[in-house]
C-alpha cells in the first residue's frame, strides 16, 4: 500500500512517501515560506521522484491537530483535494500522536508539546515499552506549570518532542527531562505514515468528506467574535 503522508502542523513542512511502514522518501522544509506556497511542490516533486501520480496513491494521511490553524488548516484542505472524488481512504492522525511515535523506541513516558502561544502548550502523554505507546492523557491545551504538575506525579524522567520544546523544558521545576536530540524533536509525515497505516488496518480510515480535523480550542478571531457576542449581549 502506497501512502502519502504530510504535516503542516508547525513551522517545518514535511511530507513522506511509504510503502506500508517503509519510508520511501521523507522531504522536510523549513525556509520561512507559508505552507500554502510549498506544500504542493513538495508533494509533487516526491511523486517525480518515483514516477508517480496522485492515482497511484492508496492512503492519504496528514496531522490534523492540534496545532497552528492556519498550518493544520492548509494540511485538511491539500489531503481532501487530493482525495477528492477517488474513494482513496484518508486518516487524520492527531499531531501530538504522531510527534510520540518518533521517540517510540524510547521506553518510558514520553510527552510531545507544541507551542500553543498564550503560555500555552499542546500535550499530551504516552507510555511507551520500546515498540508500542500507550496513552495516559488525551490531547490537551495547558501551561506549562500544569502540566509539570501532572507529570511529576508520576515520579518519573520524561522525554519531550515537538516545537515546544524550547520553551517547555526551560520552565520545568519539577520534572526532570531525558535528553532527545534536535532531529527527533520536529514533526515528521513519517510518523504520521506509520501512525496512518495501523489505523487504517484498525477500519478507522475514512474519506475526504468525512474527514475532520482538531483544533482544541477557538481561533484568535473565534474567541474576539465569542467575546465581542457576549458584550453585546
Amino acid at each position: 500500500m502506497k501512502i502519502l503522508a504530510f504535516d503542516t502542523s508547525a513551522t517545518v513542512a514535511s511530507v513522506a512517501l511509504c510503502e506500508n511502514t517503509g519510508l520511501l522518501a521523507e522531504y522536510t522544509v523549513n525556509n520561512g515560506n507559508t505552507h500554502s506556497e510549498t506544500l504542493l511542490p513538495m508533494i509533487e516533486a516526491l511523486l517525480a521522484q518515483f514516477s508517480l501520480s496522485v492515482s497511484d496513491i492508496d492512503l492519504f494521511a496528514v496531522s490534523s491537530g492540534p496545532g497552528s490553524f492556519t498550518g493544520v488548516r492548509i494540511g485538511a484542505a491539500t489531503l481532501k483535494g487530493l482525495a477528492f472524488g477517488s474513494d482513496k481512504p484518508c486518516v487524520g492522525v492527531s499531531t501530538l500522536r504522531a510527534i510520540a511515535e518518533s521517540l517510540s523506541v524510547c521506553k518510558g513516558l514520553i510527552c510531545p508539546v507544541m507551542n500553543a502561544r498564550r503560555a500555552q502548550v499542546y500535550t499530551a502523554l504516552f507510555r511507551s515499552d520500546g515498540q508500542t505507546l500507550e496513552r495516559l492523557m488525551p490531547d490537551s491545551a495547558m501551561s506549562i506549570s500544569e502540566l509539570d504538575e501532572k507529570l511529576a506525579a508520576f515520579g518519573e524522567p520524561v522525554y519531550f518532542s515537538g516545537d515546544g520544546y524550547g520553551v517547555t523544558i526551560p520552565a520545568l521545576s519539577l520534572t526532570e527531562a531525558l535528553p532527545v536530540p534536535d532531529r527527533l524533536r520536529h514533526q515528521s509525515a513519517y510518523s504520521v505514515a506509520c501512525v496512518a497505516y495501523a489505523e487504517h488496518l484498525k477500519g478507522k480510515s475514512t474519506d475526504d468528506s468525512s474527514f475532520k480535523v482538531n483544533y482544541l480550542r477557538l481561533s484568535q478571531a473565534e474567541r474576539e467574535l465569542m467575546n465581542k457576542n457576549k458584550e453585546e449581549n
